[in-house]
């Protein structure tokens, strides 16, 4: 389902799902931190993912500090920091209006926190040479099962190319799966299909998508989109690809060909 807010994200941390509250079948308390200049927030409980959309941060943890800016969604690979339960974190703003997701789940798991920077983030062009074009998109990958096989989250990107689908071919996984919108323009628009539902998508709307359910996304022309997804890993299945619907396997196949072409 689509969350949309009701007013601006105020400054400090605004909740939109709760492990043990609102959308508790996502598993993951997830949030936009927004700091003004000089405004601190920390952080200790629970496995937690940290990722800059915009602005200029100081981070301090574990004995550790840096300063982290965004300029671009579009344009720049993100910086994240990912903790342990138990780690303390100090977030400062540095730049009037910074924004931060916090992405956090239970983990009983203790691991060395890591921050994983742009120069790190393994981005890949989708859908390049297929379906005339039609699902071209941008898909980074911070930290999965096959980097971080200690976490119970995965986080990463994906730029929605203007006209284009993303995750498409249609596909599921048993693990919820959290989109987070950002466009460069205001007035931008998509469409997200969580299997038999459409939703209208805007700026700074987010999805929730339930296990087991397909959820392809499309951006109107003229309008990039950009979304940050979250997976929570189930205690005994952990996230490790999708799972292609069989009635749509023939789109993965490069020669495939449809009208007018066919």
């Amino acid at each position: 389902m689509r969350v949309r807010p009701n007013t601006a994200f105020k400054n400090g941390y605004n909740s939109i799902t709760e492990m043990n509250k609102s959308h508790s079948n996502m598993l993951m308390d997830f949030g936009i931190l927004k700091l003004s200049k000089n405004q601190n927030y920390e952080s200790k409980l629970l496995e937690r993912a940290l990722l800059l959309v915009k602005g200029e941060i100081l981070l301090k943890w574990s004995n550790k500090e840096t300063v982290l800016k965004r300029d671009s969604l579009f344009d720049e690979n993100p910086s994240c920091l990912h903790l342990s339960c138990g780690e303390t974190v100090k977030i400062t703003g540095i730049s009037d209006d910074s924004e931060i997701i916090i992405a956090a789940t239970n983990n009983k798991n203790k691991f060395e926190s890591k921050l994983y920077t742009p120069e790190e983030c393994r981005s890949e062009q989708f859908g390049v040479g297929v379906l005339n074009e039609t699902s071209n998109r941008t898909v980074r990958t911070i930290f999965d099962y096959n980097n971080a096989p200690y976490a119970k989250l995965v986080i990463g990107e994906v730029i929605n190319h203007p006209g284009r689908w993303s995750s498409y071919p249609p596909h599921d996984h048993p693990q919820p799966e959290i989109y987070y919108y950002k466009f460069d323009r205001e007035q931008g628009f998509g469409v997200s299909i969580i299997e038999d539902d459409a939703y209208l998508i805007r700026n700074n709307d987010t999805c929730c998508i339930t296990p087991g359910k397909v959820h392809p996304q499309v951006t109107a022309p003229g309008y990039p989109m950009w979304y940050c997804w979250v997976i929570r890993h189930l205690d005994d299945n952990p996230f490790i690809d999708r799972h292609f619907r069989d009635e749509h396997k023939w789109l993965l196949d490069p020669n495939a060909k449809t009208w007018p072409e066919k």
